[in-house]
C-alpha cells in the first residue's frame, strides 16, 4: 500500500493507526559513522552558502554534515593552538608547492 493510500484509508476511518503501521515493511536504520554520541543542532544558512558547502562535500566524497563537523573541529583547534589538518589537505598543499609558478 502506498503512503497516500494509507493516509487516505486512515482518514476515511478504515483502519486504526496501529493497523496501518503493522502493514508496513521494516526499514533498516543507517549505521552511525562513529561510536561517539552525537548531538543534533539546527543551523540556518543562506541557500548560496549551503550550496557551496554541499559542492565542497561532494568534491571530497563526503556528506555535508561530516564536512561541517570537520570545519568546526578545525576552527576550535585553532582557538587552542592544537590545529589538525587533514592528510589530503597537506598533500594538496605540498603538490601546489612542488609546481613551478607560471609567469
Amino acid at each position: 500500500m502506498s503512503r497516500h493510500d494509507a493516509i487516505k484509508r486512515f482518514h476515511d476511518g478504515g483502519d486504526g493507526l496501529d493497523d496501518l503501521i503493522g502493514d508496513s515493511q521494516p526499514v533498516g536504520l543507517p549505521t552511525p559513522e562513529t561510536d561517539e554520541p552525537m548531538v543534533s543542532r539546527s543551523v540556518r544558512l543562506p541557500v548560496e552558502t549551503y550550496e557551496r558547502i554541499r559542492a565542497a562535500a561532494d568534491a571530497r566524497g563526503m556528506g555535508v554534515t561530516t564536512l561541517m563537523r570537520q570545519w568546526i573541529e578545525a576552527g576550535l583547534a585553532d582557538l587552542d593552538d592544537s590545529a589538525t589538518v587533514s592528510l589530503a589537505d597537506v598533500r594538496r598543499a605540498l603538490a601546489a608547492l612542488a609546481q613551478p609558478n607560471a609567469a
